[in-house]
Parts: structure tokens; C-alpha cells; sequence
């Protein structure tokens, strides 16, 4: 785990595997789980996935250390990445640094947010993302250990460690990886980041800082309207900081979902303008000094209601997951935005 301010191999002796996760512990270098060893053969294959990426990294918050490539190769051997998976890694690095992300708020903050990774383009398939069954759970190598290489780079490289940086009341597992890809094969809708003005051909990383999903239950309504309706209504939390920072959030639509939306001529722009106006709290729910707190930050009551985003653009669609009647509700940190970064295939040669 080697930065600019030192050195760039740090020589351990051999140890046994026990030894090693024990070692790894006390010098904080780990997420709880076992990583492995970033010797320097595993490391070198990990930075020929870097190949034909030579813009620099800027320096990682709070530490502020520019990051060697090879410090970054470290940690994402250490999280189990193969070589292939490493240029996903450094976009969504380069997409957390970027200053509307604000990773230093959103790792400074007792909020249980963490990096929500969306992946686009055909390398979703060569790298064997999961974009549909249990796409938010367990089980795929690439989901796993590109989530978990990024969290383990701010917490290694850039010093978010938990209790001393990242001050999340509580955190969540979202902090050990959230990466999935969208099921563009199964989606009705243009592709998330061909929406983002990035041809359908180029593969992309979206990075937000965010909760874990929240379930969206409807296996009851037939119409799109009805499933609006329905997840209008859970979006509305009083209690979510997507009303306390006005902030963007994701709505996931899961492929059955979304076959309603597109059967019934909803558009994405129809589902964003929906959400909006409709998903609003009401200022009864709102205890008095919470109303005062937002008063003062500028954030107004309309017509007797609380919108929960700036806009209908700051409400993200896209469609992920599997069979079954549900979807997911993606709500922000608040004070971040959703940040697309074109994945940099490793040069040819």
C-alpha cells in the first residue's frame, strides 16, 4: 500500500495464511474480511490492467496522498480483483474525486452512506458483472471485489477509516461493496449512460454516495400509474436525508416493473417529472424543529408539502435485477451527485 510520501515496496516476510490475516489487522489495512496478499508478481498483473490510463489521480481526501498506481494495484489484489477488473476500479476512483461527489463530506458524515457502483457497456459481459438476479447481493466475483477494491483504496490510501474518518453512526454494509450493472438487455429504456450522452458502445462507471437499497414492493398494481403511485408513496420519507439535503437518489426499476412502464407509454422523463411532484412529504409529518432547520436552509414547504429532490433530473432511473415484482429505491447521502466516468480499457500490446 504504497503512496507517494512512501515507500514503494514494503517487504513482509512469508507467512501462513492465519499469520497473514492477523497481520493485516493490526496495520488496519483490511475491511474484516480476509484480503490477499498483494505480493509484487500479483501486483505487476494487476497494473497491466492500468495500461493506456495515464491521466494522474488526484490526491485522495482526507489524506490527501497522491496515489501511486501500484498502491492502487495493491489494494485491488488485496480485494480479489483480477487484472481485467482493475480499469472499472480507477474509474470509479477518478469519478469519487470528482468535487460534486463530495467525498470528503460523505466520508466526514455520521450518515450510513457509502459508493454505489453502476456499471454500463459490453464489458458488463465480458467481466461477468451481475446486472440481474440478486444483482445487489452475493455471489459474482467482478460485484464483489470492484466495490470492495474501491472502499478498500479509501480506506488505505486515502485514510477513511472507520471510527477515526468515516464517522457513520452506524454504516452498513453498502461499505464492504454495492457494485452492479444495469440490465440493459432487459431494460425498455435507453441505457443509463447513453442517457448521459456516452455512446451505447462505451462502457461507463456511475458512482453516487449512497444507502443500501430499500425494497420496493407492488405486486399488486397493473399499471404503471399504480406502480408510481406505490413507490411515490415509500420514497416520501420524512425520515431520509434525500429531504433533509435535498439530494439526488436512484429508483431501480426491476425488468417486470419496467415492461409495465414501457407497455403503458411511460417514458423515463414521465417517470422523473411523476416522482417528483408526486413523491412529497407532507408538512405534517415533519416535526416543528426540523420545519425551522429547513427554513433556515432555504428548503420551503410547497402547497403544504416537502419535495424530497432539487429536480426531476436529480431522480436517476434504470433498470436492474430479475424476475419478480420489485424494485429498489436508492436514496443519497444528499449533498453528492451521481458521476458517469468512461472505463478505459487497458491498451493493446
Amino acid at each position: 500500500m504504497a503512496d507517494t510520501a512512501e515507500a514503494e515496496v514494503i517487504d513482509i516476510p512469508e507467512m501462513d495464511p492465519d499469520t497473514w490475516a492477523d497481520y493485516v489487522e493490526e496495520q488496519g489495512w483490511s475491511d474484516g474480511l480476509p484480503v490477499v496478499p498483494p505480493d509484487e508478481a500479483a501486483v505487476a498483473r494487476m497494473m497491466e490492467g492500468a495500461r493506456g490510463d495515464n491521466e494522474p489521480i488526484p490526491a485522495i481526501t482526507p489524506r490527501l496522498l497522491v496515489p501511486t498506481i501500484r498502491s492502487l494495484a495493491a489494494n485491488a489484489v488485496m480485494a480479489g480483483c483480477r487484472p481485467a477488473y482493475f480499469p472499472v476500479v480507477l474509474a470509479a476512483l477518478r469519478g469519487v474525486l470528482v468535487a460534486d461527489y463530495n467525498l470528503h463530506g460523505t466520508l466526514a458524515t455520521t450518515h450510513s452512506c457509502a459508493p454505489m457502483l453502476m456499471i454500463n457497456g459490453p464489458m458488463r459481459r465480458s467481466l461477468d458483472v451481475n446486472c440481474s438476479s440478486n444483482c445487489f447481493g452475493q455471489g459474482w466475483r467482478a460485484n464483489a471485489a470492484i466495490g470492495r477494491a474501491l472502499q478498500l483504496i479509501l480506506n488505505n490510501v486515502g485514510g477513511a477509516k472507520p471510527g477515526v474518518m468515516d464517522r457513520s453512526t452506524f454504516g452498513s454494509s453498502a461499505k464492504y461493496t454495492f457494485c452492479f450493472g444495469e440490465n440493459e438487455e432487459e431494460s425498455p429504456f435507453a441505457p443509463y449512460h447513453v442517457r448521459q450522452g456516452f455512446a451505447a458502445d462505451e462502457n461507463v462507471a456511475t458512482v453516487m454516495s449512497v444507502e443500501p437499497n430499500h425494497n420496493l414492493n407492488d405486486h399488486g398494481s397493473t399499471t404503471g400509474k399504480g406502480l408510481l403511485t406505490t413507490f411515490a408513496g415509500a420514497i416520501a420519507s420524512p425520515a431520509a436525508n434525500t429531504i433533509y439535503g435535498k439530494g439526488p437518489y436512484f429508483v431501480v426499476f426491476g425488468p417486470e416493473h419496467a415492461a409495465t412502464l414501457a407497455r403503458d407509454g411511460w417514458t423515463v422523463q414521465d417517470i422523473q417529472q411523476f416522482l417528483y411532484s408526486t413523491a412529497r412529504v407532507p408538512v405534517s409529518l415533519i416535526a416543528a424543529e426540523n420545519q425551522r432547520i429547513y427554513e433556515e436552509a432555504g428548503h420551503v414547504p410547497e402547497q403544504g408539502f416537502y419535495r424530497v429532490s432539487p429536480s426531476p433530473d436529480d431522480i436517476h432511473v434504470a433498470v436492474a435485477g430479475g424476475p419478480g415484482k420489485h424494485s429498489a429505491w436508492i436514496p443519497s447521502f444528499g449533498g453528492t451527485a451521481a458521476i458517469s466516468i468512461r472505463i478505459k480499457p487497458p491498451a493493446a500490446g
